[in-house]
């Protein structure tokens, strides 16, 4: 049996099966004992963007369900599970059909792709789970061997990952990123072999529900604020995937300019770029009509949405951005919480997108932010190590902007690096003042055990720093004030206290009086953020 376009969309669609009924397990393997864990989440939600594409030829729709994957990347593990199978299209490029050695070939061009998308790659994840299962299946006979073979490898590199990973030890998990790929793996073996009946997805007739994590709702549209008496100020928001076709040009030589530069005579805030066959659009229009009609001279639609940006943008203080001409610098940051989001955005930042633990926000979601930002260069804040990979990837797709990522892992690098932020240095300088503010700030956090550890019992809360557990104790207060003697609060000129959705009003003002008198040289601000998984965050400046 050899691979050929639609046998390769059922392994695509039998992987996301297989790890949509695994994905609160891989969750729950989080290296640390709060609910944080979201690798199954941000995992599927990227390979579930994959399977939304229509077949052609297997180079073609290896190529589409790479790109659909790369849109829908989530985190740290959805953006080098996107990258696998960026790697593995490049290894199918140009053909129709693949046996088995072609096949090896493919994923082992997916290996180098991973590695390559990673700075500094860390054996003992994901990454090391699919060398090693790649390099198990060599020689495999057939693609029904490959994958036995590959499988058998990834189990027995998962099982290892603990030995190569002082953290995974030490929480007595394996990688969840590696155990994630291999749900995956073991759904496309399934789909191949017809243990898995193609088609039957997750929530669909003789299959459970699987919860869909598209990220945060998006509010439903305030219909009253464009009425029968309206006049259209602001136009349509306008974005479609469009396939280039062969009855239509000369695919080989087309230069895609043309489009962009029609494009641009008809609309601003134009996001383009291409991918092979397909030209990404996003246009901001008053006559989506015309441009959707002038582009089918060209190709045809895989997708299409057309908003209205009166009612899009309605009641959240956007509509003078609309009026606005480009700015030259733009702020971008990514925040949990109405405080944290408030607070952002008093500090001057445009666009705050909504994320952090459990739900890291799509490259998608940050191409959005750009544009909307509309600025000749856009600082990122991800305020999240998960998040760095992603608005990183993001970045290298816009095009249309100067986009540089503050590599902020915290909140509370994210608040004092803004807090440092003089917008009239030159950019290289204040790039190295924004980095050097985030890398002297200490952040400490407050959340609930969710299994015994060797520090804490399920149920108490915890006070961490990074990754170290400092404190525990039965209630949050007292493990805040632990874990701020533990991190020396007292020496620091600033204490900003940040309390969660869950904390009481009057308690965090109690717990702020409490460290006001442990630490009277310090200065504690207190702060509502309303964050969601932390009861307190602490940030030490």
């Amino acid at each position: 049996m050899n691979l050929n376009a639609d046998l390769y969309l059922n392994l695509i669609r039998g992987g996301a099966a297989s790890l949509a009924a695994q994905r609160q397990t891989i969750n729950d393997l989080n290296v640390f004992p709060i609910p944080d864990g979201d690798t199954g989440d941000n995992m599927y939600m990227t390979i579930e963007a994959g399977t939304k594409v229509n077949v052609t030829s297997l180079s073609e729709t290896a190529d589409a369900v790479s790109k659909g994957m790369l849109m829908g990347a989530r985190g740290n593990s959805g953006v080098i599970l996107s990258r696998i199978f960026a790697g593995l299209s490049k290894g199918l490029q140009g053909l129709k059909e693949a046996d088995a050695d072609v096949f090896a070939k493919a994923m082992q061009a997916a290996v180098q792709e991973a590695y390559h998308a990673v700075s500094q790659p860390v054996e003992g994840t994901i990454l090391t789970v699919l060398r090693e299962g790649v390099a198990a299946a060599e020689g495999a006979e057939s693609l029904e061997d490959y994958f036995e073979k590959m499988i058998a490898g990834m189990q027995v590199s998962l099982e290892h990952t603990p030995d190569l990973l002082d953290v995974l030890k030490k929480a007595g998990v394996v990688d969840s990123g590696g155990a994630g790929l291999l749900c995956i793996m073991e759904g496309m073996r399934d789909a191949l072999t017809g243990r898995y009946v193609v088609g039957e997805m997750p929530g669909q007739a003789g299959h459970d529900e699987a919860p869909v994590m598209a990220g945060p709702d998006r509010p439903s549209p305030d219909l009253s604020a464009f009425t029968e008496d309206s006049v259209l100020e602001f136009g349509y928001c306008t974005e479609f995937l469009l396939r280039l076709q062969r009855c239509k040009l000369d695919l080989d030589s087309f230069d895609e300019s043309v489009i962009k530069s029609w494009l641009e005579t008809q609309g601003d805030s134009l996001v383009f770029f291409r991918d092979g066959s397909i030209i990404k659009v996003h246009v901001h229009t008053k006559d989506p009509g015309a441009v959707l009609t002038k582009c089918r001279e060209w190709g045809e639609f895989l997708t299409i949405k057309v908003e209205n940006m009166t009612l899009q943008h309605h009641g959240n203080h956007m509509d003078e951005r609309f009026k606005r001409s480009r700015k030259p610098l733009g702020l971008v940051s990514v925040a949990a919480g109405k405080g944290l989001t408030e607070a952002f955005r008093e500090m001057g930042v445009d666009e705050v997108i909504e994320g952090g633990q459990t739900m890291n926000p799509s490259v998608e979601r940050f191409l959005e932010a750009f544009n909307t930002v509309n600025a000749d260069t856009i600082l990122v804040f991800p305020n999240n190590g998960n998040i760095i990979l992603t608005a990183n990837q993001a970045a290298d797709l816009y095009k249309d902007s100067r986009i540089v990522v503050i590599p902020t892992k915290t909140l509370g690098e994210g608040y004092y690096s803004l807090a440092n932020l003089d917008a009239e240095l030159p950019l290289e300088e204040m790039t190295e003042v924004l980095k050097d503010a985030a890398a002297s700030v200490t952040t400490g956090s407050i959340s609930r055990a969710i299994r015994d550890t060797a520090e804490a019992r399920t149920g108490q809360y915890i006070g961490f720093s990074g990754k170290d557990i400092l404190a525990a104790a039965d209630n949050r207060e007292d493990a805040a004030l632990s874990l701020a003697d533990k991190l020396e609060a007292g020496n620091a000129d600033v204490l900003v206290l940040f309390p969660g959705e869950d904390a009481p009003a009057d308690e965090a003002e109690d717990l702020k009086a409490k460290l006001e008198k442990a630490c009277p040289m310090t200065e504690v601000i207190l702060i509502p953020g309303g964050q969601p998984v932390y009861d307190y965050i602490l940030v030490l400046c």
